[in-house]
């Protein structure tokens, strides 16, 4: 029995959270709880959160108020899910452009929470986010992680940049010591030996939970696997942060003997959807946020692929209406054999950037063709897929030992079977696939438009 687990959950936990002022463990107790109620209950309980954030916006917030009056709207004209998407979505830019209108004149600056995000461009993305809107999130966060059989207070190994303990002096690593009880792989520092340090870390201190982005995770078990380490079984493996393909979670499973949990969110809004224990899709974390997936401006149906639009139900100090997070999502046809009320997708597509068109006009997501390729190609141990015009493609490799002319062939085969014979590609090989400043990894990149990167211009309602 872990001693030091039983002490958190019943006594350090509580302690904490009472010092800080915070109800995250309430929440999670309440969560808890409501996360098996039907599809109905869940659906009325969302409404309600959201015509008060609607009504809260337009009387706060100036952004909004001026945004609902060009669409020729009032809260009380929103009378269903519907009405509500008449109001055009909110992008990056707006959260770039707008962002002092964007705050509510209810909070003070010096009461908020700043998140930021930099995304693939570099460009910095700043909200703002009052305290129990963070402290709910907290709880949904923690229902989620559980799903994937760790327990809170349980130790965690994280493959993660820039650990944020660390940013709070001493306070931070008494608190990480006590009640977080994570070590870490920095994913900007990921060199042979911080890879044999890690290793030996995980055989030292056997942690419960595995989590950090897809990829790197995927990393982390390949090295091990070239090692010939056989690291400890984990009760839960969390992915997040991007895609995760196929081929790599079957590489992890089999790496750690232990499921692989997908997770999905955005630094703008937090956790939007996580896998549960069945494994059937993700579920959208209902109690937080309102998730529609739209295909040319319209509701996407079951199974098919739509543009990710999110609002956030609880933060009221920035309100964050009907955002378009920049992904593609595929909605699911069936509820999950977990029993639970939340709704479910089937899978995350990729970013919106990352599908590539054909000069036929066709869409490929680029998480599709990424393991199309590395699956059929012999001798790739990375692969990035750059397109940089509709008949222009550039292969970025990572070759193995096994890359040869039997390769090349393979290449040419796909490229003519996916793309078309007008299509003209070359191949750079490189010691490495660079990561983005967020430790992330980008497989697909397409610099020609598509429907769903230009969603924004398509009217909805």
């Amino acid at each position: 029995m872990d001693w030091h687990a039983s002490l958190i959950r019943k006594v350090i936990g509580p302690a904490w959270a009472t010092w800080e002022g915070s109800r995250y463990l309430h929440h999670y107790r309440h969560l808890l709880r409501t996360q098996y109620e039907g599809p109905e209950q869940v659906h009325a309980r969302q409404w309600k959160g959201l015509k008060r954030l609607l009504r809260h916006a337009y009387e706060t917030v100036p952004f909004y108020r001026d945004r609902l009056d060009r669409a020729g709207l009032t809260p009380e004209e929103v009378r269903k899910f519907d009405d509500f998407r008449r109001l055009p979505v909110l992008t990056k830019e707006d959260l770039r452009q707008h962002g002092g209108t964007l705050l509510s004149r209810a909070y003070a600056l010096r009461e908020l929470h700043r998140k930021t995000t930099s995304g693939s461009t570099g460009v910095s993305v700043e909200v703002w986010v009052d305290d129990p809107s963070m402290q709910w999130k907290r709880a949904c966060t923690l229902r989620s992680d559980e799903w994937s059989g760790w327990r809170f207070g349980e130790p965690v190994a994280k493959v993660w940049g820039n650990p944020e303990y660390l940013k709070r002096g001493w306070r931070g690593r008494l608190r990480n010591a006590l009640l977080e009880r994570a070590h870490y792989l920095d994913t900007l520092k990921m060199d042979e030996a911080a890879l044999a340090r890690f290793a030996r870390d995980l055989q030292a201190m056997p942690p419960s939970l595995l989590f950090g982005h897809a990829h790197s995770v995927y990393l982390l078990a390949e090295y091990l696997r070239a090692r010939g380490i056989k690291p400890p079984r984990p009760r839960g493996i969390i992915t997040t942060a991007m895609v995760l393909h196929t081929w790599q979670r079957k590489s992890i499973e089999q790496v750690f003997d232990c499921k692989v949990t997908n997770r999905y969110g955005c630094e703008e809004v937090s956790l939007i959807a996580c896998e549960c224990e069945r494994h059937e899709g993700l579920h959208v974390n209902a109690d937080g946020v309102y998730v529609e997936v739209l295909c040319d401006g319209r509701p996407a149906g079951p199974g098919e692929a739509g543009s990710v639009i999110v609002t956030d139900l609880t933060n009221r100090a920035m309100p964050i209406l009907r955002y378009q997070v920049g992904d593609v999502a595929v909605v699911a046809g069936q509820r999950c054999g977990c029993g639970r009320g939340l709704p479910l997708l089937e899978r995350i597509e990729g970013r919106e950037a990352d599908y590539v068109v054909t000069p036929a006009g066709e869409l490929i997501s680029g998480i599709s063709l990424t393991e199309n390729f590395a699956v059929q190609v012999p001798g790739i141990a990375q692969l990035q897929i750059v397109q940089e015009s509709v008949s222009r493609f550039v292969f970025r490799i990572v070759r193995s030992p096994a890359f040869g002319q039997e390769s090349l062939g393979e290449i040419e085969r796909l490229v003519r079977v996916r793309f078309g014979p007008a299509v003209r590609y070359d191949c750079e090989y490189v010691e490495r696939i660079p990561q983005e400043p967020s430790g992330k990894y980008r497989f697909c990149i397409s610099q020609v438009p598509t429907p769903f990167t230009h969603q924004q211009e398509i009217p909805v309602g």
